[in-house]
C-alpha cells in the first residue's frame, strides 16, 4: 500500500523567518508530488530534501512569503545549462492577474533577453477543482485579507489545507467530512487576516478540532502555547502521514 504524507517545509508566519516560510509537499512514497506555495526560503528547504527542483505547484495567494520563491525557481530554470521538466504551476484564476503584476511583469528578467516569465512553466488556470497524477484535489476560497484572494486546497479523505485563513467553518463541513487532517492557519492572537487560538472553540465543532493541526504560527514559543491550548501543531521539517487517497 502506498504511503502518503505531508511534509512541512516551514511553518511560520511573515514574522517567523526562523520556522520557515510556510508550505508543504505532499508526497507518495517518500516521492514529492506538489508543492504548496513557494515562499522566499521554500526552494532551498525543497533542494535540500528532495536535491531536485519542484515538478508541481499550487500557489494559495500571492503575499510574498508564499510566492517569493518563485523568482528564484524561474531564474533556476531560465538558465538551466542541461534540459529540466517544465513544472506544472496550478493558480487559482483570480491570483492570476496578481502574479503576472507581482512577478511576470518585471522588465527585462533576464539580462540577455528572450525570456518571459511564463515561458519556463505550465500555467494551469484552476477554479473548483483539478487533477493531478490521478488525484481530484478541491480548491476553494478562503477568508484571508481580501475578497477572493487567498485559496485553500483539499484531497478527499486526506487533508484540508486551508493557506493563510480566518475561521471557514462552511468549507470544513463540505471538504473536510470524511476523517481529513485540517491543517489550518493559526496564532495565539486572531486579526483581520488571521485565526487565533481563540477563533477554533467558537467556529469549529470540536470533532473538527480534534483533527486540527496548527502552522503558521508566529514562533516556538506561540506554537508551544497552542500545544498547552490541546492542539496539535506542526513542525517546521515534519512529516505527516496520510491515509491513501480515494480513488
Amino acid at each position: 500500500m502506498s504511503d502518503f504524507s505531508l511534509r512541512f517545509l516551514g511553518v511560520g508566519n511573515a514574522h517567523a523567518p526562523g520556522l520557515g516560510s510556510s508550505a508543504a509537499v505532499l508526497e507518495r512514497d517518500d516521492e514529492p508530488w506538489l508543492l504548496i506555495d513557494c515562499g522566499p526560503d521554500t526552494l532551498p528547504a525543497y533542494l535540500e530534501v528532495y536535491a531536485t527542483l519542484p515538478a508541481a505547484l499550487f500557489i494559495t495567494h500571492a503575499h510574498l512569503d508564499h510566492i517569493g520563491g518563485l523568482e528564484g525557481l524561474f531564474y533556476r530554470l531560465a538558465t538551466a545549462s542541461e534540459p529540466i521538466e517544465v513544472p506544472r504551476l496550478f493558480v487559482p484564476v483570480d491570483l492570476i492577474p496578481v502574479l503576472q503584476r507581482r512577478l511576470a511583469d518585471y522588465p527585462n528578467l533576464l539580462a540577455e533577453g528572450g525570456c518571459n516569465f511564463w515561458d519556463v512553466f505550465h500555467l494551469i488556470p484552476v477554479t473548483e477543482r483539478f487533477w493531478h497524477r490521478d488525484l481530484l484535489f478541491n480548491v476553494f476560497p478562503v477568508r484571508h485579507h481580501e475578497y477572493l484572494g487567498a485559496y485553500g486546497l483539499a484531497l478527499q479523505g486526506r487533508f484540508l489545507f486551508t493557506g493563510d485563513t480566518r475561521p471557514i467553518p462552511e468549507i470544513l463541513n463540505r471538504y473536510a467530512s470524511q476523517g481529513e487532517f485540517i491543517l489550518h492557519d493559526c496564532g495565539i492572537r486572531p486579526n483581520p487576516s488571521h485565526t487565533g487560538c481563540e477563533d477554533l472553540a467558537r467556529e469549529y465543532k470540536c470533532e473538527q478540532r480534534q483533527r486540527l493541526v496548527l502552522y503558521h504560527y508566529a514562533s516556538e514559543a506561540d506554537g508551544q502555547a497552542l500545544e498547552a491550548q490541546g492542539y496539535r501543531i506542526v513542525r517546521r521539517g515534519e512529516r505527516l502521514a496520510l491515509r491513501c487517497p480515494v480513488p
